[in-house]
């Protein structure tokens, strides 16, 4: 005998942007099955780097950044803990004189957007911050920004909406959806069926089958971000660190430990899990002890890896199908969801309670991709016919 569910939103993927609509949803009074194939949080949303910022972000982005800043700090009124949140500051470094001359583009870009960011030099920057070496040029500093325990914050937002009346169906995999008369139905577990009106698929990097079931497909593929853990230390890193061009972050908590990241791990025969590699965890040291010689001695006790979703252009997919009535994607965060994701949640009730939010999210339309090879056929004349034959 199946298992019969009739609820106002089902949501497909139990990380923290799922977990957080969900919660959002319920305040809203909203009926809501909450549907994760492993354990809510256990992928990309609760073994992320764990970053705060909002520093560095695309330009369209801030709005929604900032949004989700607003609610960091309500977190233990929210969700029961404050998830080790410290709005420490996000210190992003530039090694040479092109990266400095980029974080002052970006800082010229974004000076209306509330960001307040702070331009150091390389003399200052050492007189503030002895703990950093090596040949860095200068950095800009987002004193707002902070850091975060995810594993510890992307299970509370599951545990806040299983509390608030959600239901939460952990380890069932959908296996099916398909658009109703008035809704949708869904196959999920072994022997669950669901009917919902709204659907939203926040599967993480593995919505694209979901959003190509309904005509959307879009270019998603999976990465996976690495992270390393040192031994307890002298606490001497005061901020949130970054690098322009990539390559290294670092930020250490309040026991003394480092987390420091900037590699990518592998991919297990189980493509729902990855692992970090030796070279990858030898090098991030490497580069890490070369910036603050406090890392130097240090013994790393724990790498881990996790599988995250990227979008070609780097920003995510928010708000409704093109093809299919209430249905909401918010998907492709790209190793920066971890602190808009809050704000993400609430933007996803408002978009079905009321059918639009109050923050912009033109820019992560999901057809934005069609458009872009819509404009190249038309630069470029109609398609061969054998390709039009093949499609």
């Amino acid at each position: 005998m199946s298992n019969a569910l009739h609820r106002d939103v089902a949501i497909i993927g139990g990380g923290l942007v799922g977990s957080s609509a969900a919660l959002a949803l319920r305040r809203m009074d909203f009926s809501v099955v909450l549907l994760d194939k492993g354990f809510c949080g256990a992928q990309a949303s609760g073994v992320n780097y764990g970053g705060v910022r909002r520093q560095g972000r695309p330009a369209e982005q801030i709005a929604l950044s900032q949004r989700a800043h607003a609610i960091w700090p309500r977190l233990k009124g929210l969700i029961g803990i404050d998830g080790e949140f410290v709005r420490s500051g996000h210190l992003k470094l530039a090694r040479t004189e092109a990266e400095m001359a980029s974080l002052e583009a970006y800082a010229g870009r974004v000076a209306d957007l509330g960001l307040d960011l702070e331009l150091i030099g390389g003399n200052q920057l050492r007189g503030r911050f002895p703990w950093i070496a090596g040949d860095v040029m200068g950095a800009s500093l987002c004193a707002g920004d902070g850091h975060a325990n995810p594993r510890l914050v992307s299970a509370a937002f599951a545990d806040a909406a299983r509390r608030a009346g959600v239901d939460v169906l952990e380890q069932t995999r959908v296996s099916h959806v398909e658009k109703a008369l008035e809704g949708f139905c869904l196959s999920a577990g072994s022997n669950t069926e669901i009917k919902a009106r709204f659907v939203i698929n926040s599967a993480g990097a593995w919505a694209g089958p979901f959003a190509e079931a309904f005509g959307e497909p879009v270019p998603l593929h999976a990465i996976y971000p690495s992270m390393i853990v040192t031994e307890p230390l002298d606490v001497f890193m005061s901020v949130n660190i970054g690098a322009e061009g990539g390559g290294i972050y670092a930020r250490q908590v309040e026991r003394g430990n480092c987390i420091v990241g900037g590699m990518r791990g592998e991919p297990l025969a189980e493509p729902d899990f990855s692992r970090p590699t030796g070279s990858g965890a030898v090098t991030i040291m490497n580069r890490a002890a070369a910036l603050f010689p406090a890392l130097r001695h240090a013994y790393a006790i724990r790498s881990w890896s996790g599988t995250e979703g990227e979008m070609a252009d780097r920003n995510p997919v928010i708000g409704f199908s093109r093809t299919t009535p209430n249905l909401i994607h918010a998907f492709g965060f790209s190793g920066a969801g971890f602190q808009i994701a809050p704000g993400v949640g609430e933007v996803l009730a408002e978009l079905v309670r009321d059918g639009e939010s109050r923050t912009p999210i033109q820019a992560f339309a999901i057809d934005r991709f069609a458009r872009t090879t819509q404009d190249s056929r038309a630069d470029n004349g109609p398609e061969p016919k054998k390709r039009e034959a093949a499609q």
